[in-house]
């Protein structure tokens, strides 16, 4: 098991000991009282310690996509109704996740869902908080880690500088976990959308298989699945790891974007222990509903509270005046 495995296991078990806690939004680390600085002020200290780190592990989570519009997951709103129009007409979801835990009276009908989903992430424009962020990170030495599965920070970065730890909506793996490969989701889902036309379900022969079993393929993600936690799996562990370890001893900036209370343990507790850990660290948070700072490290770091696309743009207009 990889170094930054490791921890996330560590944190999960907190996580189970404390889960009430975290269920109310809460969490049981000892938190600072330090008053926050001024909005313009914390703005003008993230472009500071981005400009001095020596090198930058971001850790991008939900509160980042939904940012930049990408919100259809847990409501639904007008962004959920644009892309899954048809099917929250004739079924009522109340986003996109809801679709994904319901009962389906049949396959074809699931996969059409699916299929639907899978696509609306696939195809995306690069958003703009992405962007942004892409902005402030130009010259450094950084690498990413990210919760999110929907292709973003992919569609900026080669693999080898993001570590996807919950999977990747571009790839399937078999529904049974019975051999560790995973393939090409993103020709097949292309091929369903086009074969579902205006209806909410595919043709039988559409629904994809494994090539080794014969059973359904699945996404490669965590959450709705059995998740393949294999080679690929691994990989992202290593990667993320190698970099962490690679840069113990430097000025490193832990910058944690969007971390909601269900996946504290992937990016934002490990981030905590590290910047606590290694001597030179910093961290930063920016998060639009919690402003938790660990009081261990209070001076090593700050929260900014607030619209993290807002954070993002006018962190990014504050380098471009310089």
């Amino acid at each position: 098991m990889s170094f930054y495995e490791k921890l996330v296991m560590q944190t999960q078990m907190n996580y189970s000991r404390y889960y009430s806690l975290y269920a109310a939004g809460k969490t049981p680390y000892a938190l600072s009282e330090k008053p926050a600085l001024p909005y313009e002020e914390q703005i003008a200290c993230l472009v500071k310690e981005i400009e001095e780190a020596e090198c930058i592990l971001i850790g991008g989570a939900s509160g980042l996509s939904a940012a930049g519009g990408g919100d259809f997951y847990y409501e639904d709103n007008a962004s959920y109704r644009k892309y899954f129009g048809k099917f929250a007409e004739k079924y009522h979801f109340k986003g996109a996740f809801d679709g994904m835990m319901r009962r389906w009276d049949n396959r074809e009908e699931f996969w059409g869902y699916l299929a639907t989903f899978l696509h609306t992430t696939q195809t995306a424009e690069i958003r703009e908080p992405y962007r942004d962020l892409d902005s402030l990170l130009k010259g450094k030495d950084f690498f990413v880690i990210t919760t999110n599965q929907d292709t973003q920070f992919i569609k900026l970065y080669p693999e080898e500088k993001v570590a996807e730890i919950q999977g990747d909506h571009r790839f399937f793996q078999c529904a049974d976990c019975c051999t560790d490969k995973t393939w090409d989701a993103v020709k097949p889902v292309s091929k369903m959308i086009k074969a579902m036309g205006e209806g909410t379900a595919v043709p039988t022969e559409w629904i994809p298989r494994c090539s080794h079993c014969g059973g359904e393929a699945f996404p490669w993600v965590r959450g709705y699945g059995n998740f393949l936690q294999g080679k690929k799996y691994e990989e992202q562990y290593e990667k993320v790891s190698r970099y962490v370890l690679e840069h113990k001893d430097e000025k490193i900036l832990f910058l944690e974007l969007g971390v909601g209370r269900l996946t504290p343990m992937f990016i934002q507790e490990p981030f905590w222990n590290l910047t606590l850990s290694f001597p030179k660290a910093r961290y930063i948070a920016v998060n639009n509903q919690y402003d938790f700072l660990p009081k261990d490290i209070e001076k090593k770091g700050m929260v900014i509270k607030g619209d993290i696309a807002k954070v993002l743009k006018d962190a990014a207009e504050r380098v471009c005046k310089k």
